[in-house]
């Protein structure tokens, strides 16, 4: 539903306790593939607040302004919320400014490593916030990841990606042998115990704040797989990472891990722990970056032709180049692996 510019201004005064005349600045585009629209609010003393509207069909968008309350509840950081109508679709919150971790992808790996790290200092303390401990009667998530949704994301990477970019059709026989081994990657990934995972944790959605990162477009939060999330952020299609820094930021939340006396337990084992080893580690990491990797480039494809936006094309060759990567790495994937390079060599010429 579309509101008049002077009902979104009527509220925002009334949010910030305004009089005074209150200026929007529309920022360009909306963060990922979302419905929403950003304004940057000025007023006062080179004052500035941040005014969001989202489309209320869209669940996840409902839930944005709750989860931001109880990250900052839980020492997450993420931006306050000044002032939530959620019939309108209306807030109103802190102004964290233009600069993400994604700002930082040329600097010098000294400077890149600083940040990555307290990243993801932030991201072990929401894969490990207990989850007997969390108010669901005060805050709503979408729904856990589960062989349905794996098997969605691998669907929607098949359909949008390796069909609709790709133009890659596959035989009946080659079809089901991939669905059987990418069921066998969904089995895997279930049998780690859930924790809360962001879902888009990339360089985009962490803002630098005063030095430090702040996490937004958390809307997706749900209990899944933490290398989902970890798969997010060091292999992002967004930032080129080297092997020897993507292994040296994965052992350093390695080692928050193990340090603060973590566990990962195989869920269909009754909960036993997994002796975590550091080479189980990375191969339950890059299982799961193949799976992330899935969902991403199948969304650069629907994003790029359905909805016509060109510039999430640009990210396909560093995704499908990832996908290779990662996919080489595990022993159990070598059908999506030559999938993965059959993309690679259709798009060579396209993008």
């Amino acid at each position: 539903m579309t509101h008049p510019p002077q009902e979104m201004l009527q509220f925002a005064r009334q949010a910030l306790g305004l009089w005074e005349e209150v200026t929007f600045h529309m920022m360009p585009g909306s963060k990922g593939g979302s419905i929403r629209s950003f304004y940057r609010l000025r007023y006062g003393n080179n004052s500035s607040a941040i005014f969001m509207h989202y489309e209320r069909d869209t669940k996840e968008n409902n839930y944005y302004a709750t989860i931001a309350g109880f990250l900052r509840d839980i020492g997450v950081p993420a931006p306050l919320i000044i002032a939530h109508d959620p019939h309108r679709g209306f807030i109103v919150m802190e102004d964290l400014g233009d600069t993400d971790l994604w700002s930082f992808r040329h600097e010098p790996w000294t400077v890149k490593r600083a940040y990555y790290r307290k990243a993801l200092s932030i991201a072990h303390r929401l894969h490990s916030f207990p989850l007997e401990e969390f108010p669901s009667r005060e805050v709503s998530l979408m729904e856990q990841f589960n062989p349905e949704l794996y098997r969605w994301e691998r669907t929607y990477f098949l359909e949008n990606f390796v069909q609709a970019l790709c133009g890659i059709e596959l035989t009946p026989s080659d079809k089901y042998d991939l669905e059987e081994e990418l069921i066998g990657l969904s089995d895997r990934l279930e049998n780690i115990k859930p924790c809360l995972v962001h879902r888009d944790l990339q360089s985009q959605n962490i803002m630098i704040c005063g030095g430090n990162p702040v996490l937004i477009d958390f809307q997706g939060l749900r209990f899944g797989n933490l290398f989902y999330d970890l798969g997010s952020l060091l292999y992002d299609p967004y930032v080129s990472l080297t092997e020897d820094e993507r292994a040296e930021l994965l052992r350093y939340y390695y080692l928050l891990w193990i340090f603060r006396g973590n566990e990962i337990n195989d869920s269909e084992e009754g909960q036993v722990t997994v002796s975590l080893t550091w080479a189980y580690f990375l191969d339950m990491f890059r299982e799961a970056s193949v799976q992330r990797l899935m969902q991403a480039l199948g969304a650069y494809g629907f994003l790029g032709l359905k909805r016509s936006i060109s510039s999430f094309l640009n990210h396909i060759p560093n995704g499908i180049a990832n996908l290779i990567d990662a996919s080489t790495h595990t022993m159990h994937l070598p059908r999506l692996k030559s999938l993965a390079i059959r993309c690679q060599y259709a798009l060579q010429n396209t993008i």
